[in-house]
């Protein structure tokens, strides 16, 4: 790898670790220095950006996944400076709903009470596409990376949720090439979801992955690099 690669940072999501990125990082690994960030024992949006700006050393393309997307949003707020590029991946930019806290406390109990495997179980197949449910090995994967995870840590992310910022204010100001990106059968960040945060960033690109759901980098890992690479392409081009 040379040293003119951009750093580029893959945020994980609720829940996440390496495993979420790992394919598309494969992917990448030729046109961009990979690093991939999680929030384990992490417990505020605002942390977790500086989480991240702190895991690079100088200017930054960040692309985040589901609650990485509004750490993404957070980092380039923080640092506007240093975040010359933004991927947005299966998430958004509203605040908690009234019924998110009673809804997300469920899983939460359910962690507490009958462990990770079983909030595995309950939870990673609402995330899926249905070709994702039967795939049995990245299930198995996902359910092993969900399953290493504390119900502590899982505490601490969920209320970083919880108490989330309005991030629209913060995403319309951005003035970096920005990607947005949703899934067919992403039925958490739906493409309507993202159409509407396209409404905020005109100039970004929206891509809508077929045949994926809310986990749409180890879903569709070759469509999702693709609709980055060419992301990547566009801010090489806005620096020149």
């Amino acid at each position: 790898m040379t040293t003119d690669h951009p750093e580029l940072l893959l945020l994980a999501g609720l829940l996440c670790d390496a495993t979420i990125w790992a394919p598309v990082a494969d992917r990448l690994s030729d046109v961009a220095q990979v690093t991939i960030v999680d929030f384990a024992g992490l417990s505020a949006i605002a942390d977790m950006a500086r989480h991240a700006l702190g895991t690079g050393n100088g200017p930054l393309l960040i692309a985040g996944h589901s609650m990485g997307g509004r750490v993404a949003i957070e980092a380039a707020r923080q640092r506007p400076d240093r975040v010359q590029g933004l991927a947005l991946l299966n998430t958004g930019v509203h605040m908690a709903s009234a019924a998110e806290p009673a809804d997300r406390g469920v899983l939460v109990d359910l962690a507490f009470t009958e462990g990770m495997a079983a909030l595995a179980d309950a939870w990673l197949p609402p995330m899926m596409d249905s070709d994702g449910q039967v795939d049995r090995d990245l299930m198995a994967r996902l359910k092993a990376m969900v399953s290493a995870q504390t119900p502590e840590s899982f505490t601490g992310q969920i209320n970083a949720l919880l108490n989330r910022p309005d991030a629209a204010a913060a995403l319309r100001a951005t003035d970096v090439p920005t990607m947005l990106l949703s899934a067919t059968g992403d039925r958490w960040s739906p493409p309507s979801q993202h159409h509407a945060m396209l409404d905020l960033v005109p100039h970004a690109k929206l891509t809508i992955v077929p045949a994926a759901g809310h986990m749409a980098p180890v879903e569709q890992a070759e469509a999702v690099a693709q609709a980055m690479r060419a992301w990547l392409t566009a801010v090489r081009d806005a620096a020149a």
